[in-house]
């Protein structure tokens, strides 16, 4: 997949006029992450160097912020991601052969995306749902008392889904 493609002269001229209203904020680097990863898809070295020019930040800070926090990468994304929480609560109650089960269904590990660039599997922590462990989202949607099989059900509407949209 061609990482580029995301990054448009439209979505950069939207960017630019974001990054403008951020800078009102106190603070504005955060929100403009934000703005940068729904825009774009992900946070390359290219809209980091955006980022760093327009509110004066180091790009060292800025790798640093996009890298810590789950909810940024620097690699694209796919068009839906499916996170499996491997938190204590739930990896307890099994959820790595939720994950398990994922990954060898789509030939990916945790981390990567398919090579159709539709869908991201990643391992997660806590997301505040121990009480219904163990827990697995697609995008914002949480889905707790996980099994394979309700993982399996899942992940085949999220890949009817993905590819809808295209």
């Amino acid at each position: 997949m061609n990482t580029n493609s995301r990054i448009t002269s439209e979505k950069l001229a939207l960017f630019e006029t974001q990054i403008q209203k951020n800078k009102l904020l106190p603070g504005p680097l955060m929100p403009t992450l934000h703005d940068a990863q729904h825009l774009f898809g992900h946070i390359p070295i290219s809209i980091q160097k955006i980022i760093s020019q327009e509110l004066n930040e180091s790009i060292a800070k800025i790798n640093g912020v996009v890298t810590f926090y789950s909810n940024f990468s620097i690699t694209p994304k796919g068009k839906k991601c499916i996170g499996v929480c491997l938190g204590t609560a739930c990896y307890v109650r099994g959820s790595q052969t939720i994950m398990d089960t994922l990954e060898e269904d789509l030939g990916i590990k945790s981390g990567q995306t398919t090579k159709d660039g539709e869908i991201t599997l990643q391992a997660t922590r806590c997301i505040g749902a121990c009480g219904l462990a163990p827990v697995f989202s697609v995008d914002e949607k949480i889905y707790g008392n996980a099994t394979i099989s309700k993982a399996k059900q899942v992940l085949k509407e999220t890949k009817a889904e993905a590819h809808e949209a295209k």
